[in-house]
């Protein structure tokens, strides 16, 4: 297959946050591209409606929830992939939370509750699927970062300040983990539908502007994320890493749009 292979036929994908939304969209498209994959989050109904997906697409899977606050749960997501797949190649972390208030009275402990799943949760998998990885001298790991790692969106600080902040843990993994055949990159997705958000994006201001400033003049199918996720997680991306991936229709390349 050599180098240039966007094929994963053979490799194991754990995706963090990867039965719902965005993480799940990525879990398709690794199965799509050959991955066996493993999606797991904190509801156990929701880990089986997502592992029949993967099953649908001729893939192998397990049931196995975590919690990313919770280094134990992710530990043993790992130990049960080892023992049926015999290694983990691909991680991918897309569990992620939010809430917008003004930042003048935001609650300390959303803001906690934000970085401790954003940030904290995303450096714990990376810690306990990266030791593994270390150990076989290869990995991808694929973050998710925002357009708020770049640009302020309103009123959702905390958010933005994780984001930014998964970004940096992104690069300094990168370089130090890059000589011992880790490669650790980001995908940040623009305005992406999803069960989450549909309501602000349809019914709301905030959902217009976005559109507005979004020169492709609309949302992104969560499927359009797939692209970018297998390209990160293949042997075609052997020389990238410290990368942040952006898939948003040109909304950070854009000044004024009409």
């Amino acid at each position: 297959m050599g180098h240039a292979s966007l094929e994963l036929t053979g490799k194991t994908a754990v995706v963090v946050g990867g039965t719902s939304g965005i993480g799940r969209a990525i879990a398709h498209g690794l199965a799509e591209a050959g991955a066996d994959v493993i999606p797991t989050s904190r509801r156990a109904e929701q880990v089986e409606a997502a592992a029949r997906g993967i099953e649908e697409r001729g893939r192998r899977t397990l049931r196995v929830v975590s919690d990313v606050s919770d280094r134990s749960s992710l530990r043993r997501v790992l130990d049960e992939c080892v023992e049926a797949f015999g290694r983990v190649d691909i991680l991918v972390n897309s569990a992620g939370r939010t809430k917008r208030a003004p930042t003048l009275d935001f609650p300390e402990e959303d803001w906690d509750d934000i970085i401790e799943t954003n940030l904290t949760g995303t450096l714990r998998a990376c810690q306990i699927f990266g030791r593994h990885m270390l150990e076989r001298e290869y990995g991808r790991i694929i973050n998710v970062a925002s357009l708020s790692t770049f640009v302020a969106l309103r009123e959702v600080a905390a958010y933005s300040a994780s984001k930014a902040a998964v970004a940096s843990l992104t690069k300094s993994l990168a370089v130090e983990w890059a000589a011992r055949g880790v490669c650790v990159n980001a995908i940040a997705p623009g305005v992406f539908r999803t069960a989450l958000n549909e309501g602000l994006l349809n019914e709301t201001e905030r959902g217009r502007e976005f559109q507005l400033r979004t020169p492709m003049g609309r949302f992104g199918r969560v499927e359009e994320l797939a692209g970018a996720a297998v390209f990160l997680a293949s042997d075609a991306a052997s020389f990238v890493t410290g990368e942040i991936l952006v898939v948003d229709g040109g909304f950070l390349a854009s000044g004024v749009n009409r």
